[in-house]
């Protein structure tokens, strides 16, 4: 049986590092997508993973990339929607550009990636989608762009499992809490780090943070047929955290 391609985005970063490492466990190949240092995250794995630059705001990009990865293996199997930014900004000291910036990669760039692997789950009679949310969609955060990106996330996942699920494609959310990975640890210096990780795990009623692998391993199981009829969920990776309000 020849072994399920999976698409990771944001590939280059420890999330997506983090995902790869459970997909291959799983027997999946994977490619990473990122718009610098792919081919470099695919070189640290000794499994079937392929690099592939590739800026998910750009549509010309994301057709090319996932041409890429077909011409390479004939198929994919599942989508996992994982890059995502977050500038720091308020309402009140908003830069549109920021704002725009924001919605491009964490809600535009999903919808592409489904968009040109729909021919693909048409063709092969099944998918798995699986975008990275956030507790915030419900809760709130620090930033007005990242949370309504987050939130509408929620919402194209919902129109999309009804869309897609006629073609056998399952569209689902996993929204985590605070992860500790280079992503979150470049917005702060580690004092304050310190004090706001403090934080999360007080607001968790297990007492403690969500690692990369929990995360991962969720993925694992949404793309994997043991999950075939979970479709348009989200599943909180938190720790218990989006029970909590707000955590400044």
């Amino acid at each position: 049986m020849t072994a399920p391609v999976a698409i990771v985005t944001g590939g280059a970063g420890g999330m997506g590092t983090a995902i790869a490492t459970a997909l291959l466990a799983d027997g999946l190949r994977v490619a990473l997508l990122d718009r610098r240092g792919a081919k470099e995250a695919a070189d640290q794995f000794t499994g079937e993973v392929l690099g592939v630059e590739s800026d998910v705001t750009d549509e010309a990009s994301v057709q090319a990339a996932v041409e890429q990865v077909e011409a390479t293996w004939g198929r994919v199997d599942a989508l996992v929607n994982n890059a995502g930014i977050e500038p720091p900004h308020t309402v009140a000291d908003l830069d549109l550009a920021t704002w725009q910036a924001t919605l491009q990669v964490n809600l535009t760039g999903p919808v592409l990636l489904m968009k040109h692997c729909v021919p693909l789950w048409r063709r092969q009679g099944g998918g798995r989608v699986v975008s990275i949310g956030s507790r915030v969609w419900l809760g709130g955060g620090w930033t007005p762009a990242y949370s309504a990106s987050k939130a509408g996330l929620v919402g194209l996942t919902r129109v999309a499992c009804r869309e897609l699920g006629p073609l056998g494609v399952t569209v689902n959310v996993v929204a985590p809490s605070f992860v500790h990975t280079a992503f979150n640890a470049q917005k702060a210096d580690p004092e304050f780090l310190d004090d706001y990780t403090g934080r999360f795990a007080a607001a968790s009623p297990l007492g403690r943070l969500v690692e990369p692998a929990d995360v991962a391993n969720t993925v694992a199981f949404l793309v994997s047929d043991r999950a075939r009829n979970i479709t348009g969920e989200v599943i909180h990776v938190a720790a218990g955290t989006q029970l909590a309000p707000a955590i400044r």
